[in-house]
């Protein structure tokens, strides 16, 4: 059984004894993409470099879905396209740095909101697993990607993981999984090592009393700010915060439910292409006990880095060696 941290979050009356979150930062001017349109000038001396990766571009910024929603993308560099998934409750501006570096050194980097969040859609319902991996799909097809490197972050472990036990491999090569929350996070009769449900149900109890307050007080988790020697600036937590507050309150709630009801073990059991995890050993949101331990147990010659005294929001506190590392595995 794993030990959960116990903190008062939410005003007088919500107490929950774990809490699991995602973040982002401030985006960089960039360069994005939809589909429906062509550039009106001449292609860049990066596109020529490697056209075949490099189709789908145009000037607009969403993806249609094949639900007649849209997504957003961040559509950076030009080379071998490496897909970025944001957190809960973030948006592809929280891997501003990783994709920065990946396209400086060579390769197409993409980000996009999730459905519910940031500039994407903010439909009422259709925020479950199935519905985000087929978004996924919808991006890879809609811009002709190939040989793609998927890169997801907590929540966003879960949508990369069913993305690949839904619609397979065929258009990606590589797997990474950082501060993951696969394969399971809710303690049930055949996941004793899970969080009881009460937690998650703290958690949706507490957004919806005060959203605002609740995420600023999960900041302390989420980057370990409770930790001596923690460095975290306050611009950084208020990036954090105002990438969290563009999220709608109906997708906030209904990922909660998403990433803790969400049984990944037999997606990740289908799994058949390299895969790197990452995982901060003082992860106080989704300790890896139950979280990079079990998922990398699971996969068959997986690569698992364990990063000593790294939080869940490692791609803040070890930017660097992070955008490292996925550039490493990325050209391996």
């Amino acid at each position: 059984m794993i030990e959960v941290v116990a903190t008062s979050l939410v005003t007088g009356f919500v107490k929950t004894d774990c809490i699991l979150a995602d973040h982002g930062i401030r985006p960089l001017k960039h360069e994005t993409v939809a589909i429906g349109a062509s550039k009106q000038h001449g292609p860049s001396s990066d596109s020529l470099k490697d056209e075949k990766f490099n189709r789908g571009r145009s000037p607009m910024t969403t993806i249609p879905t094949r639900d007649g929603k849209h997504i957003f993308l961040n559509d950076w560099g030009a080379g071998r396209p490496v897909v970025f998934c944001p957190g809960w409750p973030l948006t592809a501006d929280m891997w501003e740095s990783q994709m920065l570096f990946l396209a400086q050194n060579g390769f197409r980097a993409i980000g996009y909101d999730r459905r519910g969040f940031g500039r994407s859609s903010q439909p009422w319902s259709g925020y479950d697993y199935d519905t985000f991996a087929d978004d996924i799909s919808d991006i890879i097809s809609n811009l002709a990607l190939s040989d793609v490197t998927l890169v997801g972050f907590s929540m966003g472990g879960g949508d990369v993981v069913r993305y690949l036990g839904r619609h397979g491999s065929q258009a990606v090569s590589k797997l990474a999984l950082v501060s993951s929350v696969t394969p399971f996070l809710m303690r049930t009769k055949d996941n004793l090592d899970g969080v009881d449900g009460s937690v998650f149900e703290g958690i949706k109890a507490g957004l919806t009393a005060d959203r605002a307050q609740f995420l600023a007080d999960f900041n302390t988790y989420y980057f370990g700010t409770n930790r001596d020697g923690s460095s975290i600036s306050e611009g950084v937590l208020s990036q954090t915060l105002q990438m969290a507050y563009t999220g709608s309150l109906k997708a906030t709630l209904d990922c909660v439910t998403a990433f803790s009801e969400t049984d990944f073990r037999a997606d990740i059991a289908a799994i058949d292409v390299p895969t790197l995890i990452i995982h901060g050993d003082d992860d106080q949101t989704a300790p890896k006990g139950a979280t990079g331990d079990r998922t990398a147990s699971m996969i068959k010659n997986s690569i698992y880095r364990v990063y000593e005294g790294a939080p869940h929001a490692l791609y803040v506190t070890h930017k660097q060696r992070l955008s490292e590392d996925l550039l490493a595995f990325a050209r391996g």
